[in-house]
C-alpha cells in the first residue's frame, strides 16, 4: 500500500517535480565540460547547473519504487543524496555519459533507503537479498502458475530461486516478510474490546529472585577467578588476562614480541596456567553445586 501524502506536500512535491522536469538538457560536452570545472577547479556552479539538469533522474526512479509505501518526497531526497554521490565520484576521462552512471548511484541510494525503512524489521542487504527483495512481486506476477491467492506455488518458489540465485529457503522467508506487515503492540484484539496485543504477550525476562541470584553467582563467580589468578605467576597473569580477560584479545606472536619469547613458548605458558586455574576452581564449583541440592533438598 503506497503511503499517502497529505495535500500540502503533494503541492510541495508537485512543485519540485515540474521544477526538475522543466531543467534543460545537456549536451554531451558541455556535460564533460561542467564535470570537470567541479572535479578540478571546485567550480560549485558548474557543480550545481550538472545536480539541477539530472534531479529528472532522481524523479524518474522515485517514482518508481513509490509503491513501497514510503513518502514520495523522501524518495527523492534520498535519490537526491545519490546523485550528489555520483557527482563527486565521477571520472570524466572515462568518457561515460554522466546520466547513466549517476543513474546507478541514485537507485542504490533510494534501494538502501526502502530497505531501512520498509519495516521495523531489518531487511537483509546483501547483494542476492536485495535482488530479492526488489524482483520478488515482479517474478510472481511474469511467471505462469508461480502463484496462487494463497501465495507462491513449490514450482515458482523454485524458479524464482534459480533465476536470481538465491535459496530456496529464502524466497519462502521473503514472501512471509512480505506478505505481512509490522503490527503494533498497541493494537486491539477486538473493536469492541479494550485489551491490547501486548497485554497477552509473555514477560520472559527473570524474575527478581532470579536476578538476585544471578547477581550473587556473578560475585561469586569473579571472587574465585581473582583468587585463582593470584596463584598464578605475573607472567601468566599477564598471559591468561590479555589473551581471556579484555575484550580486546591479543594473538601468541603478539604477546611473545611484548615478553620477548616466542609465540610458542607463550602457548606452553599459557596452557601451564590454565591448568592451573582448572585445578583451583573445580573444587569450588564442585562444593557449590554441592551446597545448592542440599539447599533444594
Amino acid at each position: 500500500m503506497a503511503y499517502i501524502d497529505d495535500q500540502g506536500t503533494q503541492k510541495a512535491n508537485l512543485e519540485y517535480i515540474r521544477s526538475s522536469m522543466s531543467e534543460p538538457l545537456l549536451e554531451r560536452e558541455h556535460e564533460a565540460d561542467l564535470a570537470r570545472r567541479w572535479k578540478y577547479q571546485g567550480d560549485e556552479r558548474a557543480m550545481h547547473e550538472l545536480v539541477r539538469s539530472y534531479t529528472r533522474l532522481v524523479i524518474a526512479a522515485a517514482a518508481k519504487y513509490k509503491n513501497y509505501g514510503l513518502p514520495l518526497g523522501d524518495l527523492i531526497q534520498e535519490g537526491n543524496i545519490g546523485l550528489m554521490q555520483a557527482v563527486n565520484r565521477f571520472e570524466p576521462e572515462r568518457e561515460v555519459r554522466f546520466s547513466t552512471y549517476a543513474a546507478w548511484w541514485i537507485r542504490a541510494s533510494i534501494q538502501d533507503y526502502i530497505l531501512r525503512n520498509w519495516s521495523i524489521v531489518r531487511t537483509g542487504t546483501t547483494a542476492a537479498q536485495k535482488s530479492l527483495f526488489f524482483n520478488l512481486r515482479r517474478l510472481r506476477s511474469k511467471i505462469d502458475g508461480a502463484a496462487t491467492e494463497h501465495g507462491l506455488t513449490t514450482d515458482g518458489r523454485e524458479k524464482i530461486s534459480k533465476i536470481l540465485g538465491v535459496r530456496i529457503k529464502d524466497v519462502e522467508t521473503m514472501e512471509a516478510r512480505m506478505s505481512g506487515g509490522d503490527q503494533s503492540l498497541n493494537a486491539m484484539l477486538s473493536e469492541d474490546g479494550e485489551d491490547e496485543f501486548q497485554s497477552f504477550l509473555p514477560d520472559t525476562r527473570p524474575n527478581p529472585e532470579e536476578i538476585v541470584i544471578g547477581t550473587k553467582d556473578s560475585k561469586t563467580r569473579s571472587e574465585w577467578l581473582n583468587s585463582a589468578l593470584r596463584t598464578l605467576s605475573d607472567r601468566e597473569q599477564r598471559i591468561i588476562k590479555e589473551r581471556h580477560l579484555q575484550y580486546d584479545t591479543v594473538t601468541l606472536e603478539e604477546l611473545g614480541k611484548k615478553l620477548g619469547v616466542s609465540k610458542e613458548r607463550v602457548r606452553q605458558l599459557e596452557a601451564r596456567a590454565m591448568q592451573k586455574l582448572k585445578q583451583n576452581l573445580e573444587p569450588r564449583i564442585g562444593k557449590h553445586l554441592q551446597d545448592m541440592l542440599t539447599d533444594a533438598a
